[in-house]
C-alpha cells in the first residue's frame, strides 16, 4: 500500500534508498532505486545498518521519510544521522526534523502514507505529482519475475486464466480474532464440482495452516513474491482474506475477492478497482454469499 509514495518520492527525481523487510527487495525490483537496505525489525542492528549505507553511499544532504509511526522506526533513522519526515504520533515530536501532524478525517492506509509523503515533500520544496494517490498501486513486474510465475504456472499444469487461486490463510489475530475466513473448504469443492481449477501458493510457514483449511485445492510450492503476483495476475479470480495477499493481487492489477470478519475495509482492504469486497468488520460472509459473488465475478449461475 506504499507504492503510490513511493512513486511520488521517485517522480522528484532524486536517488531513492529503500529501507525495509527483506522481503521487499526483489517485489521492488522493477523500481529504479539507488539502493536498498534490509532491516530486520531490530532498531539497532537497523540503525547500523542505515549508518553503513548512508557512510558508503555519500548522498549528498540525505534525508527520511517514515512511513510506519513507530517510535521505534524513528529511533533507527535519528540515531543514524538522518534527519526524517513522519507522523508525530508516538512520541515522536522531538526526534524527528519535520513533524505532521495526522489528517482529522479518516484515511484509508494508502491515503493516510500519501498524506504524510506529500506534506514532507512540501516541506523539502519538491513537486509533489501527482497530488492525490491514483486509484491503482501499479506495481512493475520485472521480465524475470513474471516468467518465474509462468514457469511455476506450467509445472503445475495450470493454464492462464482458467484457474482460480485462493489464500486460505492470515498471520496473526485482530483483537484477539482469526483473521480467516471459516469455509474456504466448502468454497473449493464448490468450485471444483463446477469444472474450476482452484490452487493455492501459501508461504512455507503457512503451508500447513493452508491445506488444514483447504485441502481439496492444489497447492503449489512456495513463490518468492513478486512471483506470486504474476501468479494473481494470471488467475481468473483471487480469493483471499483482508491480508498481504488481497494487497498483492491490488498491487498486480489482479480481479480479486476479498473477504472481511474482524477488519475494517475502510482503512485495509484492497486499493484496486479490481477488487470486490464481502463481510465487514463484525461479521464474515457466509458460505452460500461467497459462492454467488464468485459466480458473478466469474460469469457463471449460481445453480449451474
Amino acid at each position: 500500500m506504499s507504492l503510490p509514495s513511493l512513486q511520488a518520492v521517485l517522480n522528484t527525481q532524486m536517488p531513492v534508498v529503500v529501507c525495509a523487510r527483506p522481503w521487499a527487495r526483489e517485489l521492488l525490483a522493477g523500481y529504479d532505486l539507488s539502493g536498498f537496505v534490509e532491516m530486520k525489525g531490530r532498531w539497532r542492528e537497523d540503525r547500523a545498518a542505515v549508518h553503513a549505507h548512508r557512510k558508503k553511499a555519500r548522498h549528498a544532504h540525505a534525508r527520511g521519510l517514515l512511513l510506519p509511526d513507530s517510535l521505534s522506526s524513528a529511533m533507527v533513522f535519528k540515531f543514524a544521522g538522518l534527519p526524517c519526515a513522519g507522523y508525530r504520533d508516538d512520541g515522536r515530536s522531538l526526534i524527528l526534523r519535520w513533524p505532521v501532524s495526522k489528517p482529522a478525517a479518516s484515511l484509508h492506509a494508502v491515503q493516510s502514507w500519501y498524506y504524510v509523503t506529500s506534506q514532507a515533500l512540501k516541506r523539502w520544496n519538491l513537486p509533489v505529482e501527482p497530488t492525490h494517490p491514483p486509484a491503482q498501486l501499479g506495481l512493475p513486474l520485472a521480465g524475470k519475475q513474471l516468467a518465474r510465475g509462468r514457469q511455476a504456472l506450467q509445472n503445475a499444469g495450470l493454464a492462464p486464466g482458467k484457474f482460480i487461486l485462493i489464500a486460505p490463510t492470515a498471520t496473526g489475530l485482530h483483537h484477539g480474532k482469526a483473521k480467516v475466513w471459516p469455509y474456504f473448504e466448502g468454497l473449493v469443492q464448490a468450485l471444483q464440482s463446477k469444472g474450476y481449477a482452484v490452487a493455492m501458493c501459501p508461504p512455507a510457514a503457512e503451508a500447513e495452516a493452508a491445506r488444514r483449511n483447504a485441502p481439496s485445492a492444489l497447492c503449489l510450492p512456495t513463490l518468492d513474491l513478486a512471483a506470486f503476483a504474476t501468479l494473481a495476475q494470471l488467475a481468473s479470480l483471487v480469493i483471499c482474506n483482508d491480508s498481504g495477499v488481497s494487497h498483492l493481487a491490488a498491487a498486480a492489477n489482479a480481479r480479486q475477492l476479498t473477504l472481511f470478519g474482524v477488519t475494517d475495509r475502510a482503512h485495509t482492504g484492497p486499493w484496486s478497482r479490481k477488487a470486490t469486497c464481502l463481510g465487514s468488520a463484525q461479521q464474515w460472509p457466509s458460505l452460500a454469499e461467497v459462492q454467488s459473488q464468485t459466480c458473478t465475478l466469474l460469469h457463471i449461475e449460481p445453480g449451474t
